[in-house]
């Protein structure tokens, strides 16, 4: 594929995310006019739980019904206690949330306790199928660093019921990297299951992007990933396909 088409479908697969302590609702409303609707629109909106209400009934406003609506949980420690996790998680999906990306508490799975984890997955799954809302789990593998780590916690979202698996929370020093996306991507086919894949943190670039479409497209055996498929959060990531496709 030429580097437009990459940049085209980067764009089609992109969670376009803004994750920031101080993000307001002008900063927001400012994201969303950063999208150049004429040359295409991401899969989705990744913000606050706050803000899901202003971006569901903007996203309407723009006749942007394609774009869904996304938030996150657990955020971004992973060491939120389960009841504050699906009191947020109902709260978000009331308010018009269509993904939830969820964080695993990470650190318990490093120690060994998978048990705990697993259950956040299971109870998250739950709210979200009773509003027909997709789970995207966050292992942080940055985090869990070793192979056999990724792995296992890759396996244990996938068997929990996870729709997406998730590298990262884009907030820690090692996010998103292809060495972790390729372990991820094998849990994947492994499972059996039809699993999406989201690689989230660091992929600023289209020629970035480009080396992620070409790794999923060999692993999932696909010549065309679909947003059912593979995201990429990103927020940098759009300027960069805006100034690949007007080149």
């Amino acid at each position: 594929m030429t580097i437009q088409q990459d940049a085209a479908q980067s764009l089609s697969l992109m969670d376009l995310t803004s994750l920031n302590e101080n993000d307001t609702e002008q900063s927001i409303l400012a994201l969303l006019d950063s999208v150049r609707p004429e040359i295409g629109l991401p899969a989705a909106i990744c913000v606050y739980s706050q803000f899901v209400g202003l971006v569901k009934k903007e996203l309407i406003q723009r006749n942007w019904q394609s774009v869904k609506v996304a938030t996150v949980t657990n955020f971004y420690d992973g060491e939120q206690s389960l009841e504050s996790v699906l009191t947020e998680t109902k709260q978000a999906l009331s308010e018009g949330a269509d993904e939830i990306d969820l964080v695993i508490p990470y650190k318990e799975v490093i120690q060994g306790e998978l048990e705990n984890a697993k259950l956040y997955v299971q109870k998250s799954k739950q709210l979200c199928a009773q509003y027909g809302a997709c789970l995207k789990v966050i292992i942080e593998s940055g985090e869990l660093k070793a192979h056999e780590l990724i792995r296992k916690a890759s396996t244990l979202a996938i068997e929990a019921g996870a729709d997406f698996i998730k590298t990262s929370t884009g907030k820690v020093p090692v996010n998103a990297t292809l060495e972790a996306t390729e372990i991820m991507l094998d849990a994947i086919k492994a499972s059996g299951r039809e699993v999406g894949f989201k690689a989230a943190g660091g992929v600023r670039t289209v020629n970035d992007a480009s080396a992620y479409l070409r790794l999923a497209e060999q692993k999932l055996e696909c010549s065309s990933l679909t947003p059912a498929q593979f995201r990429f959060g990103a927020s940098g990531l759009l300027k960069d396909i805006h100034n690949t496709l007007d080149a």
